[in-house]
């Protein structure tokens, strides 16, 4: 069965709008918030279910992307409404090192509704990148259809125009 009923899109946070303070813990049960990460820039990278191929390959693309992140002092996070116990396991089970994989478990989903990509029907949330920028501001996002893999290279062009200054021209 195929799943077809989406979020309201006209729900989700728009550009130029203030991220919601969260705190979620990772696979690790170590607490993340938002608020800890101002300076740098967060990629909340969503996908609806763990255990998932195309999930599976969105988080080891933040994985092996790791240094290009890090060198653009931006933090990739994933996130869904997997348990912790689940996240672990999963993260042992896809290799993953350096990635936090954050836990939207409970309240249920409360981050992914209050970034308005929550699908109630189905109790997961959409596959979406949201990007905010030092000062914890959406600056870009986009949502996927369910079985399509985000492009890693969109989401590090999107952090280099936005931080990385322009290019000089040489002299001759």
């Amino acid at each position: 069965m195929r799943v077809q009923e989406t979020c309201d899109m006209a729900d989700i946070i728009d550009a130029g709008e203030k991220a919601p303070d969260f705190k979620l813990n990772d696979q690790n049960d170590v607490p993340f918030h938002l608020a800890d990460m101002k300076g740098k820039s967060v990629l909340l990278s969503f996908h609806p279910l763990a255990w998932t191929g195309v999930c599976a390959k969105q988080m080891k693309s933040l994985e092996k992307n790791y240094a290009a992140f890090k060198k653009l002092e931006t933090v990739a996070v994933g996130v869904n409404i997997d348990s912790v116990p689940s996240k672990k396991a999963w993260a042992r089970e896809l290799g993953l090192k350096k990635t936090r994989l954050l836990s939207d478990f409970w309240p249920h989903g409360a981050v992914a509704k209050a970034l308005g990509i929550f699908r109630d029907k189905q109790g997961f949330s959409e596959r979406a990148n949201i990007l905010l920028d030092k000062n914890g501001n959406v600056i870009w996002s986009r949502v996927y259809g369910l079985g399509e893999l985000p492009d890693i290279d969109e989401v590090l062009d999107r952090i280099r125009k936005k931080y990385e200054p322009p290019a000089t021209p040489e002299k001759d």
